[in-house]
């Protein structure tokens, strides 16, 4: 039977209360009649007693659900223990330890460096050599004029609010998302009607105005967490860090918050370098930087982290993809807005299904959502804390065609960790209309074709007469119209003789006559199409995915005597930073060159490994590769051959000394599994394994 919901514990929870209300309220009442008789009083305190042991296990019942769905003490106490091993093991520290560090920047330790390397290798592996992209290395500095025309300049914000007293800075929708959480987890006596607000607003939190947000604040009393000082109304604060290109100071530039405009203002150069031909992919691993109001959550929320991001260039008529068959069958959570927007949660749905219907837009889309899924999962991303969520219509930009996060459960939540969106020709026709370079392809026709064509004419003079200094504004707003506007406009005309026209560059409406502008559609022949390609973008956060992993890996186990709980990191081969140890069970001469012998094989065949000849007992030294995630341990304790230790089940096989590196390496590159060496290779139970 299914455990019963959140929301049916917190209705039996207000039932038992209410009843014990009520039957405290009888109790008082036949106290102070003075008619009722002693048994009958006595009675009514049993019963009202009663109740409120029911209420008593319902509320517990409640706390126990919140504890385990919503986080509580043993997610702190995982994140805790996470977060020690990983800074205590140095896979990551916080920057500038010893002048106190800046919040939001990290350094990666050696372990760090290899798992991270290992993910953007396989990363490379699974979709610039699969899908055969063009990768760039483009620059971190990024001139104003290009971030002007992407937008990011005029949007690329987060909503702030200030401690009126002492200007500490938080941002408004965390304190928000912040109060709902602890009223949900630990307000056993919130009313249903309160807790389905609550869950309403951390659903649409994204989709929050300016005024929504300070509204809420104020109607919550939400106050600055550390000084409980009032809190000013929330404003826009822009993430990027702004520099200057020369010694001028007069070149404004920024540190790139993205690499993706560096793809995209390159985009006519890699159309020719790729024949002239659609689709094709660009793909892009580098250094983004966003100013962060409040960093938190460690790794999760950093200014300065590595994003591995693809754009894939396609005709907007023909948005198919030939290998989606591939992927079509895959079936993972999936959130659509819908679901979202009615309270509900995450559903198995079959990719394929969701792309037939609808749900996801298009089947180029649909592949990159599915190949993202086996990325994830390859990398040892709990499959059941997996899932892809839709955007809200409000959260997604105006130009983009469909919007899914993959998102990631640890301790902190669902947190975003893929975006793969269809952002339309929004990039590229912006960057033409700033730069004046077309950054557009072609359809070359076998034959040519007769099509009617919008011929929008301006007259200049007219319009010079009329708008004098402001003509060219209005001129390229006329010729930008789209056919629906144009015919709206020629329809007004005719009509009325003149027309109030938008012109988005003035800020303001403007009138326009008929001599002012003629439109009508030409039949023209036409040799090709000219046309600017969609893009469907998946970008990675390199440094969440791997936190999320360094989680999902992560366990303890009792030792040998139980006297205490070691850490291990289960890893895949595929990013485990050391592939491989090498113990020589005791210290002497013998062992010691047989070590060596198996670590010049291990170099030579590319397999990462480290020696231990420390004297603590193997045991020992088990554990503390265990919790930097080795896969594999030899232990030297013959001249000829050795064992072969696998760190989750820690079984032993024994093999010849010169099979070691093969062994090892069709272990660590996937091309045998455990269960393939352990049915070709004797077992082995031996003193060493019985000292962990």
């Amino acid at each position: 039977m299914a455990a019963p919901s959140e929301d049916a514990l917190r209705r039996a929870l207000a039932e038992r209360q209410a009843a014990a209300d009520a039957q405290a309220e009888a109790v008082r009442a036949l106290k102070a009649g003075g008619g009722a008789s002693k048994a009958d009083v006595d009675a009514a305190v049993e019963a009202l007693k009663a109740l409120k042991v029911e209420a008593g296990a319902a509320a517990r019942r409640l706390q126990q659900a919140l504890g385990a769905g919503a986080g509580g003490a043993a997610r702190e106490e995982l994140r805790q223990a996470v977060v020690n091993t990983l800074e205590r093991k140095l896979f990551y520290i916080p920057s500038f330890k010893i002048y106190r560090g800046v919040a939001g920047l990290y350094d990666y330790g050696p372990p760090g460096c290899r798992v991270k390397a290992n993910v953007l290798s396989f990363w490379r592996q699974h979709f610039v050599l699969e899908e055969n992209m063009l990768e760039v290395d483009c620059p971190c500095v990024t001139p104003e004029v290009v971030l002007k025309a992407s937008g990011h300049v005029e949007k690329f914000t987060d909503l702030m609010v200030k401690d009126e007293k002492t200007g500490t800075c938080y941002r408004a929708d965390h304190l928000l998302k912040d109060f709902c959480k602890e009223k949900l987890e630990k307000d056993l006596a919130l009313p249903q009607e309160k807790a389905d607000e609550l869950k309403r607003i951390l659903a649409i939190l994204d989709d929050l105005s300016a005024e929504e947000l300070g509204a809420k604040i104020k109607e919550y009393g939400i106050v600055a967490p550390d000084t409980k000082n009032p809190l000013s109304d929330p404003y826009p604060f822009n993430l990027m860090f702004q520099t200057s290109i020369g010694p001028t100071g007069l070149s404004v530039g920024y540190m790139r918050p993205e690499t993706a405009q560096g793809i995209f203002v390159n985009f006519k150069d890699l159309y020719y370098y790729n024949g002239q031909k659609l689709p094709f992919a660009a793909a892009q691993i580098g250094q983004a930087f966003r100013n962060e109001i409040s960093p938190r959550q460690g790794l999760l929320r950093v200014r300065e982290f590595t994003l591995a991001e693809i754009e894939h260039f396609v005709d907007p008529e023909d948005k198919s993809h030939p290998k989606f068959v591939d992927v079509a069958d895959l079936e993972f959570l999936m959130f659509p807005r819908e679901l979202q927007l009615s309270g509900e949660s995450a559903k198995l749905m079959k990719l394929g299904e969701a792309v037939s219907k609808g749900t996801v837009n298009n089947e180029t889309l649909g592949y990159f959502i599915g190949r993202v899924y086996l990325f994830l999962t390859c990398l040892g991303i709990d499959k059941g804390r997996l899932r892809f969520r839709q955007h809200l219509p409000n959260e997604m930009a105006h130009y983009a065609a469909d919007c899914w996060d993959a998102e990631i459960e640890c301790s902190y939540g669902w947190i975003e960790c893929v975006g793969i969106a269809d952002r339309s020709a929004y990039d590229l026709k912006a960057h033409t209309e700033k730069s004046g370079v077309p950054l557009v392809a072609h359809e070359k026709f076998s034959k040519p074709r007769e099509v009617e064509k919008l011929v929008i004419v301006p007259s200049k003079k007219d319009l010079g007469l009329a708008f004098k200094g402001n003509q060219k504004m209005v001129l390229e707003a006329l010729e930008a119209m789209s056919e629906k506007e144009a015919f709206e406009m020629k329809a007004e005309l005719e009509t009325k003789g003149e027309t109030n026209f938008r012109v988005c560059t003035l800020g303001k409406d403007v009138v326009i006559t008929k001599k002012m502008v003629s439109i009508s559609m030409e039949k023209k022949l036409e040799h090709q199409r000219v046309f600017t390609p969609s893009v469907i973008e998946p970008s990675f956060g390199i440094g969440r995915i791997i936190y999320c992993l360094f989680e999902h890996s992560f366990y303890t186990r009792p030792s040998k005597s139980e006297e205490e709980q070691l850490n291990v990191f289960r890893f895949p081969p595929l990013v485990a930073p050391i592939k491989c140890t090498v113990f020589p069970l005791v210290k002497n001469q013998e062992f010691d060159a047989a070590a060596k012998v198996i670590a010049k094989a291990l170099t030579t065949a590319g397999i990462s490994h480290i020696i231990d000849t420390t004297a603590i007992s193997i045991g020992r030294r088990y554990a503390r590769t265990d919790e930097i995630g080795v896969p594999f341990a030899v232990t030297v304790d013959s001249a000829t051959n050795v064992t072969i230790r696998e760190r989750d089940s820690k079984e032993q096989i024994r093999v010849d000394i010169n099979e070691v590196a093969s062994v090892v390496k069709q272990l660590t590159e996937g091309q045998s599994t455990w269960a393939d060496v352990s049915a070709k290779y004797p077992a082995h139970v031996g003193p060493q394994g019985d000292q962990e």
